[in-house]
């Protein structure tokens, strides 16, 4: 069989984006356009400058410059599918909205070869977006494993970029629900910082002084029980691996559940039957309510509400918090 070649995109630097940094310029070409899959480029050596392969995203080009960017080919072949019926809030010829259940992790990593939602999603579809030439086709945003809540799925390389433009400029609409041990130090804030993996801990993120990337996290507090459980609403201004586990537990207040950053400390809750009753709750408590986004391709503006899973409703009306959901 014949080998498809990759497509590389060739271009000389004009004097308009001399001094400009690379992942900037190359975010701007034809077929990535996005910061994001810039960055991946570079960082998988997919960019040259004047015959030399860089791997520095802040480099700055100059006029003159020879760029090549390879488009590296997309691999599928090794996916596995699954049989997993999806809740489906919306799909048409490009893209799918999806209400994630607890407990699905998004794509094939170590572990998780073939029961991802990745994997459901090639079972549902022969039609999903290829734009990183990976083994995550659909993917433009993701939710933890525990995460349950509405994402949007991409099924061509234009709604892709079209939507991950979106998330890069911050005008999707992304509220989450959580409930929290403790209570914020006041009713509502912004918590802002740059996050990077932590010094100790190579698994876990953590706000650092130096490097990393800026993360902004909106919060509200809907409702508190007198024994020490806040129920919040987030908004995400950027949406960084973790950011709003490690921003809430910095805070002093973890996400009930999260085993990760300190939401497994139930002993800070004074009353031990309420104390036993929220050990029983299955995962982490964190929800991705509310997606908001406009169709690249038909330009309306869409918008989707999914309530909390059954795993954790009646937690919230135990603890007299469903009334807070708006």
């Amino acid at each position: 069989m014949e080998t498809k070649p990759q497509e590389k995109i060739e271009l000389t630097v004009t004097a308009d984006s001399s001094r400009e940094r690379l992942d900037k310029f190359v975010a701007a070409l034809s077929g990535v356009q996005s910061r994001s899959r810039a960055e991946q480029l570079i960082a998988l050596g997919n960019v040259s400058i004047n015959q030399k392969v860089c791997t520095k995203a802040s480099a700055k080009v100059k006029t003159g410059d020879q760029i090549e960017v390879v488009l590296p080919l997309p691999k599928t072949g090794t996916l596995e599918k699954l049989d997993l019926s999806l809740d489906i809030l919306l799909e048409d010829n490009d893209l799918i909205v999806i209400n994630k259940p607890p407990n699905l992790v998004m794509h094939p990593a170590a572990g998780h070869e073939n029961d991802t939602l990745v994997n459901a999603l090639i079972n549902h579809t022969d039609d999903l977006s290829m734009a990183f030439g990976e083994d995550r086709p659909g993917i433009v945003h993701r939710l933890d494993k525990d995460t349950s809540g509405v994402l949007v799925v991409a099924k061509n390389d234009f709604t892709h970029q079209g939507l991950a433009s979106q998330f890069e400029d911050r005008s999707i609409e992304r509220f989450y629900f959580a409930i929290v041990l403790g209570t914020p130090p006041k009713s509502e804030g912004k918590i802002v910082s740059n996050l990077g993996r932590h010094p100790k801990d190579r698994k876990k993120f953590a706000s650092v002084n130096s490097g990393g990337k800026w993360a902004e996290t909106n919060y509200w507090r809907l409702s508190h029980h007198s024994e020490g459980v806040s129920y919040l609403k987030l908004k995400l201004g950027t949406g960084r691996t973790h950011q709003i586990r490690v921003h809430l537990s910095e805070m002093g207040c973890p996400i009930l559940g999260d085993s990760v950053y300190g939401g497994d400390r139930f002993s800070r809750i004074k009353s031990l039957a309420l104390r036993q009753r929220l050990q029983q709750i299955p995962r982490m408590a964190l929800h991705a309510a509310i997606l908001g986004f406009v169709h690249p391709r038909t330009l309306q503006k869409l918008h989707f509400q999914v309530p909390w899973p059954s795993d954790v409703s009646p937690f919230l009306k135990e603890l007299k918090f469903h009334d807070a959901i708006k």
